[in-house]
């Protein structure tokens, strides 16, 4: 099952997030089930927010690996959306 994991960062938070940044890449190394990932961008190419794709058994097994990314646990983000997510094109 895909899922699109949509986090906006807290106002302000993007020395927690340069803080956490290695440990959430180990994470996302560590658990495998990350398909795509990368920070959400403002007009000033300044990161606030999150959009990973995961491919997991089901919502529960999503919402067990936000909770437990090293983001979620340092407190970064201000909203986390989980929505399926059906992949229709692909490069």
């Amino acid at each position: 099952m895909l899922i699109a994991l949509i986090a906006r960062d807290k106002p302000g938070a993007l020395e927690t997030r340069k803080a956490n940044r290695d440990a959430h890449l180990g994470y996302i190394e560590a658990t495998g089930v990350v398909e795509q990932a990368g920070p959400l961008l403002d007009a000033k190419d300044q990161m606030i927010g999150s959009l990973v794709i995961l491919d997991v058994p089901d919502m529960a097994a999503a919402q067990a690996w936000a909770d437990n990314d090293p983001y979620a646990q340092a407190g970064l983000f201000q909203s986390v959306d989980l929505i399926p997510w059906k992949r229709v094109i692909q490069r």
